[in-house]
């Protein structure tokens, strides 16, 4: 029920477009950066959680080799996070920098 809710009033802005003096291009637009940072920001957030979750059991079962995994722990969290910075940028582009607004 609350999937549905949340959707119809993030629908709001596109059944209203014309009226605030918005085009659908903008209106999708919007719509396009929130669901893609949304995605990629939960994809993250999965991904970092194997991760950590990996390394904590790696560091458990071989306590003598943690500092190395830490290392590599950090360099992979790193590399997740920027995909999720890759698609904020898409999406400030989508949002101020449209190429389809002419």
């Amino acid at each position: 029920m609350k999937f549905f809710l949340t959707l119809c009033f993030g629908l709001m802005g596109l059944a209203f477009a014309d009226e605030m003096g918005t085009s659908m291009v903008q209106a999708y637009s919007v719509l396009g950066a929130v669901v893609g940072l949304g995605i990629a920001a939960l994809g993250g957030a999965i991904g970092m959680g194997h991760t950590a979750a990996a390394t904590i059991s790696g560091t458990a079962r071989n306590p003598g080799i943690g500092g190395k995994l830490f290392t590599t722990m950090f360099i992979a969290l790193a590399m997740i996070e920027a995909q999720v910075i890759y698609t904020l940028v898409f999406a400030a582009i989508a949002l101020y920098g449209n190429p389809f607004l002419g």
